[in-house]
């Protein structure tokens, strides 16, 4: 099996509970390094690896692959230099801060011949893809109207400066944003228009903390909601069709089990507690059915596979550049939305 040499941008929390692991687990990668600042951390885990005092001395290796995983604002700066190096990118979200970023990048990976893939890894957690089947299986009919949520509790500022001063990657806009905006447009694809309401809510917030999307299709109307400020959760997915519906709590357990320093298996990780299963209420040959759905297992070492084929074996992306591009529009649609308080044409 080919050896894909990659390494990380920086070693803090995303490298090591959403990247290390899995490319230490895949037969297919071997993880260089990361380039670190200032804690020199990544050795404690990995101690055949390197740290690197510049991206210039990750880049001067030989690497194929970089994961590029620092603040949203640097995304377009340094993975234009990445892909410049003829290097494989894999950025994490949002993609960049604007949607010209965003094209250029891709237009540089095609024009070098590599790989640029974007880490929306909440494709492969367990709620969503049950609700991908769900839908898929068409046992709601056609769709009326859907609505996902991200929510939590937390009206704490976060201690990472990055994230609460007024820069273009702040925000929870593009923070949770694009984990809400990527599935929809998995599922949906890009929507006609956009109307969004974003808020500050939070005691001495900065940036933008709550968020409430709608996005407009042919026949049917989808809602995206974020906030810090949820209690009681609502259903992560609610899912009304002409049939029936498919309402889903938030179950998967993946970054909480990450978070723990639990290494991922190919066998029972990312499995949801059956107490989180969906409930499904719909007609299915002219019998009412109510009952609950079994989760299917969440796995995001199904990301890393998926870029190991692209690479290895010239396979499209499990998340294109353009489907970064996608999200960018939808994401720029939002901001002019809340700013002109009318519906954006996409």
């Amino acid at each position: 099996m080919q050896k894909i040499k990659t390494a990380l941008l920086s070693y803090g929390m995303s490298g090591k509970v959403f990247h290390a692991p899995f490319l230490n687990i895949h037969q297919g990668f071997e993880l260089l390094g990361s380039w670190e600042r200032s804690k020199k951390l990544i050795q404690d885990d990995y101690p055949t690896v390197k740290s690197y005092p510049t991206i210039d001395d990750l880049l001067a290796d030989d690497v194929d692959l970089v994961i590029v995983n620092t603040p949203v604002g640097t995304h377009y700066e340094y993975a234009k230099k990445v892909l410049l190096a003829g290097k494989h990118a894999v950025v994490e979200k949002a993609f960049t801060t604007t949607v010209a970023e965003a094209e250029e990048l891709a237009a540089i990976a095609a024009e070098k011949g590599v790989k640029l893939a974007v880490f929306q890894n909440r494709r492969w957690d367990s709620d969503f893809k049950t609700v991908q089947k769900v839908i898929t299986e068409k046992t709601l009919g056609d769709l009326v109207e859907a609505e996902f949520h991200f929510d939590r509790y937390n009206p704490l500022l976060s201690p990472k400066s990055h994230k609460e001063t007024v820069n273009d990657g702040a925000g929870i806009l593009k923070d949770l944003g694009p984990h809400l905006i990527d599935q929809a447009a998995c599922l949906f694809g890009l929507p006609k228009s956009v109307f969004a309401d974003i808020r500050y809510t939070r005691e001495n917030s900065l940036v933008d903390d709550w968020m409430d999307l709608l996005l407009i299709y042919e026949d049917f109307r989808v809602r995206l909601k974020a906030s810090f400020f949820v209690k009681e959760a609502n259903p992560a997915y609610t899912i009304h069709g002409k049939k029936g519906s498919f309402l889903k709590p938030r179950g998967d357990v993946q970054e909480d089990d990450l978070k723990l320093g639990k290494k991922p298996n190919l066998d029972s990780w990312g499995t949801e507690l059956e107490s989180l299963q969906g409930l499904l209420h719909t007609e299915v040959n002219g019998k009412e059915i109510k009952e609950k759905i079994p989760t299917l297992q969440g796995n995001y070492f199904s990301f890393f596979d998926g870029v190991y084929e692209s690479i290895a074996n010239n396979k499209l992306e499990p998340v294109t550049a353009q489907d970064g591009v996608k999200v960018m529009q939808i994401i720029e649609a939002a901001i002019a939305s809340n700013a002109q308080r009318t519906v954006i044409n996409l």
